[in-house]
């Protein structure tokens, strides 16, 4: 767990030290940039950004609020980005900035990485993009796959990783034979109907299930982050009324570790799975490949049913997800094709593109060339530590903390609100949201791109001196 040569994670967090921080953050008042300092990142946008204004502002006749992807950071508008490479980003402006988004999480080698773009360029100058059938590197991507997450027996390609959890909830009721599926309350699983439930906020239900029939997500349950004693008491009520399909988490916490979980979690959940006769499902959005070659069940040494991917699976290009799994779960994707039992069916005609497939196959050969989580997650153990003494000597009541490349610095605690507290919840929500805005802002108008302004992902293209110059930007707006 501790192997600084294998593991990306060097040292995995303290859980409960980080809660007792967290819980002290949203507990007292706010501590907002000053006034006039954040009219000064305000006027960034207005006066260095004019090209982006022009753009989202034109967009927004057009495209609903003017962006199409809910990564892109929206206050005060949007920004337009016209070039990546490596750990930086360009805007329609000019602008330079410190690339930690990384297209949420799936850039491990950092944006548009050269070796594997020039495979992809030799593959469209061959075949194209797609062609609607078989290419060999469907079978080299999923064979790659297997090489390092041995739970994947068998593994079906998608488009998304929404699709890749619908697919794999479907071909677990399917093998299972029963109905309910319990999440952890604020995760996000994609934007399917079951799973936009108990979305962000644990305890909130259907709150954001507007368009949704109550019936597609009756058999959606959530339980508040690292309750087993909630958990267990979900699947004992199931077992009288139809049983439970699986469990889904991200094996880090909810949001990427945004609720982290204690180190045995994952452990203790598939135990209770066994028990009740439900399958573990894994959401490796993020943390498959990033957490090193084996994903997060290989650094946790816990064995799912079935793997959610996406943006992972083919190093940031299009066409992106898929599950895998036990075979006897898994072939049930192929039942009327070749396969036997009953079919659970996905479908999806860019899948498995030629394109996606060869850029998956090159991206994960060239993390296993360079060692890329391994050292992702150092540049990660320097951005936290360097933070922290940020923090610490500016007496502020932030929180810093990292799973190797994933790294968080809360400021607001935004998301660590929820609705066993829902008085203050409600009066709290919106303050602490724009907060996080202001931050994000703050930190862009400074050269930073963030997540949402709290959380970031350093990728292999983040040397010591990529950091070190971050750290002097961040050190600019926390002072």
């Amino acid at each position: 767990m501790n192997n600084n040569d294998t593991s990306a994670i060097s040292t995995y967090p303290d859980v409960n030290a980080v809660y007792e921080k967290l819980n002290a953050l949203v507990s007292q008042p706010l501590r907002p940039i000053q006034r006039e300092k954040m009219q000064q990142y305000l006027d960034y946008f207005e006066t260095k950004c004019t090209r982006s204004k022009q753009l989202t502002d034109e967009a927004k006749a057009i495209i609903p609020g003017g962006v199409q992807h809910n990564l892109a950071f929206n206050y005060p508008f949007p920004i337009a980005i016209e070039k990546a490479q490596a750990a930086y980003m360009w805007d329609a402006d000019g602008n330079r900035y410190i690339d930690f988004l990384q297209a949420g999480g799936p850039t491990i080698l950092g944006s548009n990485y050269a070796p594997v773009r020039d495979k992809v360029f030799e593959l469209l100058k061959e075949c194209g993009p797609v062609t609607g059938l078989f290419h060999e590197y469907e079978l080299k991507l999923a064979q790659l796959i297997q090489q390092h997450m041995p739970s994947i027996e068998m593994f079906r390609m998608l488009g998304t990783g929404t699709e890749g959890v619908m697919a794999a909830i479907r071909a677990a009721r399917t093998f299972t034979k029963k109905r309910y599926v319990i999440k952890v309350g604020g995760a996000y699983h994609g934007w399917s109907d079951a799973m936009l439930y108990g979305l962000h906020v644990p305890g909130t239900g259907r709150l954001e299930a507007k368009g949704i029939p109550r019936g597609a997500s009756a058999a959606t349950q959530e339980f508040f982050p690292n309750s087993l004693t909630a958990l267990r008491r979900h699947l004992v009520w199931n077992r009288l009324r139809g049983g439970t399909a699986a469990v889904i988490l991200e094996p880090v916490g909810p949001e990427s570790g945004t609720r982290p979980v204690p180190y045995d979690f994952n452990q203790q959940v598939r135990e209770l799975c066994d028990e009740f006769g439900a399958l573990l499902i894994f959401d490796e959005v993020v943390t498959g490949f990033r957490l090193g070659l084996g994903g997060a069940q290989g650094y946790f040494n816990v064995m799912p049913d079935l793997t959610v991917f996406g943006k992972c699976i083919t190093g940031g290009y299009p066409m992106a997800g898929g599950v895998g799994g036990r075979a006897d779960v898994v072939s049930g994707f192929a039942a009327g094709i070749g396969g036997t039992g009953e079919r659970a069916y996905i479908g999806g005609t860019l899948s498995a593109n030629p394109l996606s497939c060869v850029a998956g196959y090159h991206a994960i050969k060239e993390m296993e060339r360079t060692n890329a989580a391994v050292l992702a997650g150092r540049a990660g153990d320097r951005l936290a530590r360097g933070l922290q003494e940020i923090v610490d000597r500016l007496d502020l009541p932030f929180v810093v903390y990292n799973q190797g490349s994933i790294v968080h610095l809360e400021t607001s605690g935004v998301m660590l609100l929820d609705l066993r507290h829902p008085l203050r919840t409600l009066k709290e929500l919106k303050p602490r949201e724009h907060m996080i805005e202001e931050m994000g802002a703050a930190y862009m108008a400074n050269g930073l791109i963030t997540l949402a302004g709290s959380r970031m992902y350093t990728s292999l293209a983040d040397t010591d001196e990529v950091i070190d110059e971050a750290l002097d930007r961040f050190e600019t707006v926390l002072k």
